[in-house]
């Protein structure tokens, strides 16, 4: 399966073993985005959060 990132218009390859809270990357552009929902019309996608390290500041 495949959906369009919201960022490039890309295609972003879906496995079809995706779960809730999975993180997929766009091949063109390099974002990563969370899948929001998985049911019978497809997937759902949200940009993920970047979490960086903090080095305890």
């Amino acid at each position: 399966m495949k959906v369009k990132c919201i960022d490039c218009e890309g295609d972003i390859e879906i496995p079809n073993d995706v779960t809730m809270g999975e993180i997929v990357t766009c091949p063109d552009c390099g974002l990563d985005f969370e899948v929001s929902k998985v049911d019978a019309d497809g997937v759902s996608l949200e940009k993920a959060e970047s979490m960086g390290e903090d080095w305890g500041e």
